[in-house]
C-alpha cells in the first residue's frame, strides 16, 4: 500500500498542486499585505461608536473604500480576535493600509478612545476646563478662551457674555483630545433639548427670559445642594424681587473671590460689581455656574410662601424667616453654632 500511495500523483500533478498552492499563497499574501487606498481626504477620521457591532463597522469601512473586500477583512478579524477587541475611538486611518495595518489599528491604537466626563451641578467653566484636561486631555486653556469667544457664542445663536450657565448638567461620552468647539456644543446641544417648549412658556409666565432663569438657577444651585430645599430658595428669590428687594446672595459674591471659595467678610459685600447682589438690585448679569436639571426647574416653579429671609443652620440646610427680627434670631442661633464649633 505504501508503495502504491506514493504514486497517486505523478510528477505533472505535484507540480501543478504546488503551482496551485504557490497561487493561493501569493493570492493570499496579496490580499492581506497589499495596500488598499482609498479617494478620501487622508488622514480619514473614523470613529468606532460605543456599542458599535463589528458588522457595522466593516459595512463602513466599506462604504468608504477603506475595506474593499468585506469577507476577507471579516476572515482576518477573525483570525486576530478583533470582533472582541476593538473599542469605541477615534482613530485617523493613513490612506494605503493593508487589512492586516488596518485590523492592527483597530486593536492597538493609537486613537482617541470613548471617555466619560460628567457635567456636576453647579460646576463653573473654570472648574470644568480643568475636568476636560484630565479626563479628556485637552487644553484646558482653549477650552476655557473658546466658551468666552464672542464669535462661537454667537455661532450658537447665542447673545451671552460667556457660555456659563449653558453647559448642562450630565455625564456625556467624548472621544479625547475632542476640539474644544466640539464638546462645548454637546454641552449646549444637552441644555437646549433639556429646555423644552413648555418650560418657555413657563419663563414667559413669570416674565423671565432663558436667560434670568438660568442666573437665578445659579444662584439656587449656589446656595445648596439640597434638591428639596432649591424650590423653597428660589421662592425666597422670586418674592425679594417682586417686592424690589435686593436679593443679598452668597454666591454672587463668592464668585467673585478670584482665590475660589472663603469665608466672606463685611469688605467683600462692598465690591463694586454688578455681580454684587449686595450692591445692586435685580439678577447679576449672567449666571455664576452651570446649574442642573433641578435648579432650573426650582427655579421656573418657586415655592409658593411668604418667606424673605434665609440663613444656614450649620447642618448643611436653612432655616427661613418672614420677616428680619425672625431672620437675626436664626443669624444669633447660627453664629452661636459656629462658636461651639470652635
Amino acid at each position: 500500500m505504501a508503495n502504491n500511495s506514493s504514486k497517486i500523483l505523478n510528477r505533472k500533478q505535484w507540480l501543478f498542486v504546488l503551482f496551485v498552492f504557490l497561487i493561493l499563497l501569493l493570492s493570499g499574501y496579496y490580499l492581506l499585505f497589499s495596500p488598499n487606498n482609498y479617494n478620501l481626504e487622508e488622514p480619514l477620521v473614523f470613529e468606532i461608536r460605543s456599542g458599535e457591532t463589528f458588522q457595522s463597522v466593516t459595512n463602513r469601512l466599506n462604504s468608504l473604500g477603506i475595506v474593499p473586500n468585506k469577507t476577507v477583512f471579516r476572515v482576518v478579524a477573525f483570525v486576530y480576535g478583533a470582533e472582541t477587541k476593538i473599542k469605541a475611538a477615534r482613530f485617523r486611518v493613513e490612506n494605503g493600509l493593508s487589512y492586516l495595518d488596518l485590523i492592527d489599528l483597530l486593536i492597538n491604537g493609537p486613537a482617541d478612545y470613548l471617555r466619560s466626563i460628567r457635567v456636576n451641578d453647579g460646576q463653573t467653566i473654570k472648574w470644568l476646563a480643568g475636568k476636560v484636561r484630565r479626563d479628556l486631555r485637552m487644553d484646558s486653556t482653549a477650552f476655557y478662551q473658546k466658551a468666552h469667544d464672542k464669535e462661537f457664542i454667537k455661532s450658537l445663536g447665542l447673545n451671552v457674555p460667556s457660555l456659563e450657565g449653558y453647559l448642562f448638567s450630565k455625564t456625556y461620552q467624548i472621544y479625547e483630545r475632542s476640539d474644544p468647539e466640539e464638546v462645548l456644543k454637546i454641552f449646549y446641544d444637552s441644555l437646549k433639548e433639556f429646555w423644552t417648549d413648555t418650560l418657555q412658556l413657563r419663563a414667559d409666565s413669570l416674565k423671565l427670559s432663558q436667560h434670568q432663569i438660568l442666573t437665578l438657577a445659579s444662584i439656587i444651585k449656589g446656595e445648596t445642594n439640597e434638591v428639596d430645599e432649591m424650590p423653597r430658595i428660589s421662592g425666597v428669590y422670586h418674592n425679594r424681587l417682586k417686592k424690589g428687594m435686593k436679593l443679598q446672595a452668597d454666591p454672587t459674591v463668592q464668585y467673585l473671590m478670584r482665590n475660589g471659595w472663603k469665608r466672606l467678610t463685611y469688605q467683600d459685600l462692598t465690591i463694586d460689581s454688578p455681580y454684587n447682589t449686595y450692591r445692586y438690585y435685580g439678577l447679576p448679569p449672567a449666571p455664576i455656574n452651570n446649574p442642573g436639571a433641578s435648579a432650573i426647574l426650582a427655579a421656573l416653579y418657586p415655592e409658593k410662601h411668604d418667606f424673605y429671609f434665609f440663613v444656614a443652620d450649620g447642618k448643611g440646610r436653612h432655616k427661613f424667616a418672614r420677616n428680619y427680627s425672625e431672620h437675626l434670631r436664626n443669624v444669633r442661633e447660627y453664629r452661636k453654632w459656629i462658636a461651639q464649633q470652635k
